[in-house]
Parts: C-alpha cells; sequence; structure tokens
C-alpha cells in the first residue's frame, strides 16, 4: 500500500500548480488556531462591513481586514463546487474529495478528477491535522461550533465517513478520538455511550448549561446547546447560548494551559445556513459575529506570540450581491438608501418566522414595526396568512393556497421571511446552493516572512497547516498509512468473523482469532477489547472505521501485535 501512495502522490504533485507558498521556510508555531465562516462568500464580507460601519461609525472594518493576504480556490475531486464535507477535508487531510465524503479518500471518477485519485485508496479514511498534531505531539486539540456537532465541518476535522448525514457513525468517532474542549451544538445528538465515555475520562460535559460551562475549572470539557443547530446570533438568548466569540475564548483558555501547544477550530457555521435560506440578515449578523471571535484568537495570539490564525471561508454560496437588476438605479443609491433598512432588521428570517408563530395573528404588523422598521402591506399581509406553516394565520390551512399568486407566496414561513426582508434592500441572490468562486485567506504569524501571501489552492492550505506544526503533507500519509489499513490486511494471517449489527442503525463489529488469544473491535471507537472473555481494555490514539460500502475495517497495523 505504501508503495502505491507513494506513486500517486507523485503523480498528484506533477499536476498540481507551483505552491503560492513555500512551506519549507513557514516558521512552526506552538498553537494554531484555524476560523472557518461557512460558505461565505466575498460578497457577504462586504455587505457585513457595511453593516457594521453604518451602525458604528467609528468601525469601518473588520477584525479580519488587516491580516488579509490572499485568496484560495476550493473543490471537490471530482467539481469545481463543493460542500462542507469535501473542501474543509481537504484544508485538514489535503486531499480533496467527493460531495458529503468526511476526511475520506474518494472513489475514482475517471477524467472528471481534478487530480489523479488512487481506485483502490477509495472510502479509506485520511488522518487529519487535528489528529496528527495531537498523536505525534501531544498538542491540545478542539473545536468550536454553532452547528450541531456531527455536522460536516466539525466533524472533518475528527471523523471519517463517505456520508456527512450518518450521524450513528460520526458522533462517536468524534467523542472517542479525545478531543479535549468541544463547544457547540447537538444536545439530543450525543449518544449515551459516547457521554459515559466522556464522563468517565474525566471531561465536563455540559448540555444547555451555560453556567456550567463557564464556571467549570477542568480543562477537558463538551458544552452542548440547542437539540440540534444553535441560534443565529442575532436570534440568540445570551442567557442560554453562548456567543461565538465567547466560545472561543473559553476554548483557548483552556487549550492554552498544554505546555506542548494546541490546535483550535473555530467556525461560523450558519453563515453558510443563512446563505442558503437567501436571507442576508443571517448571512450579515452571522458573519460579524464570526469576525468577532476571530478577534478574540487575534488578540490571544498577538499576546501569546507563539500562535499563527488562519481564516478562511470553505466554500461560497448564495452568489449574493450588493445590487439587484429589479432595483432601478441601484448603482447610484447612497449609503442610506442601500443600508438603512437593512440596519433596522433585528431578527433573521428564522427568527421572524418563530416571533409570529409565537403570537397572536394581531400582533403582526407590532412585530414588523418594532424588529423591521416597517408595516406590511396589504398583499405582504395575505402572502403570510397564506403560508402554510403560519400557525397563526385567520385563513385555514385548506383554504390556504399559493396558486397563480406573486413570488412571496411560496415556500415555507422562513422562505417568505427571507424574500420580504430582502425585497425591502437591493441586494441579490442567484442560488439557494454552494457556489464556486474563491474565497478570501487572511492569516497572523507571529514571524511576517511566514505568512500565506497569494492565491492558494486547498491543498497548499492543508500544507502550510501542516508547516505550522513542523509537519509535512507526508506525515499525514504516514499515518493514515499505520492507523487505517484495512483489517483485510493487518490480519491476513488470522482467522476473521464479521459479526452482523443487532438492527438496523447498529454496525457489524470484528472478531479476529489464533488459538489463543482473540481481538474484538468495535467501529467508531477507540477501544478495543483483548480475549476471549474481554479480559483487557486497549485503548487506541486513533478511531476504527467501519466502512460498509466494502465491509472493511480501518484500523492500525499494529493491532496484529496482540494475536502474535
Amino acid at each position: 500500500m505504501k508503495r502505491t501512495i507513494t506513486l500517486f502522490l507523485l503523480l498528484a504533485v506533477i499536476f498540481m500548480p507551483a505552491k503560492a507558498q513555500d512551506v519549507e521556510n513557514v516558521k512552526p508555531v506552538k498553537n494554531v488556531i484555524l476560523l472557518i465562516p461557512d460558505g461565505t462568500s466575498l460578497a457577504t464580507v462586504s455587505m457585513a462591513r457595511w453593516l457594521q460601519w453604518y451602525n458604528n461609525p467609528d468601525q469601518p472594518k473588520l477584525n479580519i481586514d488587516p491580516y488579509l493576504c490572499g485568496t484560495v480556490r476550493t473543490h471537490s475531486s471530482n467539481a469545481p463546487i463543493g460542500d462542507s464535507a469535501p473542501t474543509t477535508s481537504c484544508y485538514m487531510t489535503g486531499q480533496p474529495s467527493r460531495t458529503g465524503y468526511v476526511s475520506t479518500y474518494p472513489e475514482n471518477d475517471g477524467d472528471n478528477d481534478i487530480y489523479p485519485t488512487d481506485p483502490a485508496r477509495a472510502f479509506q479514511p485520511l488522518t487529519t491535522v487535528l489528529e496528527a498534531a495531537k498523536m505525534l505531539q501531544g498538542r491540545s486539540t478542539g473545536l468550536v461550533f454553532t452547528c450541531e456537532f456531527p455536522h460536516a465541518t466539525p466533524a472533518d476535522c475528527s471523523a471519517h465517513s463517505y456520508n456527512r448525514g450518518k450521524y450513528e457513525w460520526i458522533a462517536p468517532q468524534m467523542a472517542h478520538n479525545d478531543l479535549n474542549v468541544v463547544i457547540g451544538g447537538g444536545v439530543s445528538l450525543l449518544p449515551e455511550e459516547s457521554e459515559a465515555y466522556l464522563k468517565g475520562n474525566g471531561y465536563g460535559v455540559f448540555k444547555n448549561d451555560i453556567n456550567g460551562m463557564r464556571s467549570y475549572k477542568g480543562n477537558n470539557m463538551w458544552a452542548l446547546f440547542g437539540d440540534k443547530e444553535m441560534a443565529y446570533d442575532i436570534d440568540r438568548n445570551p442567557a442560554e447560548q453562548p456567543s461565538l466569540e465567547e466560545m472561543t475564548r473559553k476554548a483557548i483558555e483552556k487549550l492554552s494551559q498544554n505546555p506542548n501547544g494546541f490546535f483550535l477550530m473555530v467556525e461560523g457555521s450558519k453563515v453558510d445556513w443563512a446563505a442558503h435560506a437567501n436571507d442576508p440578515v443571517g448571512m450579515a449578523t452571522d458573519f460579524l459575529a464570526y469576525d468577532r471571535a476571530c478577534g478574540a484568537a487575534l488578540e490571544f495570539a498577538r499576546q501569546n506570540g507563539e500562535t499563527a490564525v488562519i481564516m478562511v471561508p470553505d466554500h461560497g454560496n448564495s452568489g449574493i450581491s450588493i445590487g439587484r437588476r429589479d432595483c432601478t438605479g441601484y448603482d447610484k443609491l447612497s449609503k442610506d438608501q442601500l443600508f438603512h433598512q437593512f440596519s433596522l432588521y433585528k431578527l433573521t428570517a428564522e427568527g421572524f418566522a418563530k416571533k409570529v408563530n409565537s403570537l397572536p395573528n394581531s400582533e403582526v404588523q407590532n412585530i414588523f414595526r418594532e424588529y423591521a422598521g416597517f408595516e406590511l402591506t396589504p398583499e405582504e399581509l395575505d402572502a403570510l396568512n397564506h403560508c402554510k406553516d403560519y400557525k397563526n394565520s385567520p385563513i385555514p390551512a385548506s383554504e390556504r393556497s399559493t396558486d397563480g399568486k406573486g413570488s412571496l407566496y411560496s415556500g415555507s414561513l422562513t422562505s417568505f421571511m427571507s424574500k420580504l426582508l430582502t425585497s425591502k434592500t437591493c441586494f441579490g441572490f442567484t442560488t439557494g446552493g454552494h457556489t464556486g468562486e474563491d474565497v478570501f485567506l487572511a492569516a497572523y504569524h507571529p514571524d511576517r516572512e511566514s505568512l500565506p501571501v497569494g492565491m492558494h489552492t486547498n491543498i497548499e492550505l492543508n500544507h502550510y497547516l501542516c508547516a505550522l506544526f513542523g509537519m509535512t503533507h507526508g506525515t499525514l500519509e504516514d499515518l493514515t498509512a499505520q492507523n487505517f489499513v484495512p483489517h483485510t490486511e493487518v490480519f491476513k494471517d488470522f482467522k476473521c468473523e464479521i459479526i452482523p449489527a443487532k438492527d438496523e442503525k447498529g454496525s457489524p463489529s470484528l472478531v479476529v482469532k489464533n488459538k489463543k488469544k482473540q481481538v474484538n473491535i468495535t467501529p467508531f471507537s477507540n477501544i478495543v477489547i483483548l480475549g476471549k472473555k474481554g479480559q483487557e481494555e486497549v485503548r487506541l490514539n486513533s478511531v476504527v472505521v467501519y466502512v460498509d460500502k466494502n465491509n472493511t475495517f480501518y484500523l492500525p497495523a499494529k493491532l496484529v501485535e496482540y494475536l502474535q
């Protein structure tokens, strides 16, 4: 396998463009903080900056602005436009992958592959920068985000799956990967076994407990808020859910206690969600929340002197523009005409939907006067009342119809709110999906000569992240070759029996035997049981991954030693 890996690495290098940054000359640092605003196009940054400046004339610039240094071309293995799973996977592993793949080697797609891929490696888990920093250098690791914790971007750092939606595979991997700090959404998604594992290993586990998170004295913790994702920042109840900035500061406080250093990934998750919904309020305000988290990370880095900070989206989304064709004369509008109405919005589209569903219909105009700065026209009020998921409509559900009506009438209540709020601006959208433009790159390094200046590919950004830890991409490949080997190769001289899952949502287990010894392996965990009666528990420094596509367990090669 090593020979095959080396051959395809060589082919990838031959077909790869020249590096924008000479990583051999990058000065390694003690700590690395990577901050990703998911699905953020450059126009989103501009819109957020204008909103901040309009509301606060003494703040014309964002925290990231002095550190903007280049762009990143981000893509899947076989398509120029990627989703969060393969794009952040590439940042983490150096290997572009397919839509939906979480730090997993892609299937070969022939001429569609942008760089050569090895068909023999399809579905193999790939070691991430986070995992390498933990395993090789003893650094602490942490994740901060506002989506649910098994969602694509946090999962990309600490789990492996060809299907980003398989939370039952991803969630236990994240718990068993021994991350030191996890703060974000997803209370309902933490399995009982995973919670027991964390508590049994000395973690503080807090669920919808902001005071517990704030007062906890230990350094290892999971703090989750919201049944699944957390609220948008502008909709958030600060007494119940912390801001992204506070979560970032808390994670840095805990992780920085390790003398070996740390790796922290912070995601402004719901910029992307708002972009999918074509909700400019959520996009701008959640990006500003992300920028405040960047400010916290940069403040620590400047004071610490041994920390690098990288700020980069994983892909664009929505094709948003400041200017819309049917907004006549938009290019001559003053800043007041472009941004005054926008500055009056106090809720996202989702927030407005929840608000009107929580109060009687008689309060609708008061809601819009207070939270949007305008009243609904008769046509807009009629469109609201015809929304099928508007609970307080005076029109019976059976009598509501969108047939033959205008564009405001189509879609859900949240979709109606997005269209309504946008209609009062001159912003435009081309899509409700991802887009393929380059994304911004901003960075801080205590040694300015080590900054990543220019246009990078997503592969090269991984090489830069590795260099910050004094590693190379080859280091990740070596760890992959050691820790994610097919069980048929590791145990080729022994009897292997795959025990079927007990139910549809479960996964099979693996039993390997010789005459005197036995290894019992459960996937998506770092725990292996030795002995026919389970006499001994072995804790690995990586997780075992099962792939149903090829009925294969990927595990450390050294496990064979327990049978020899």
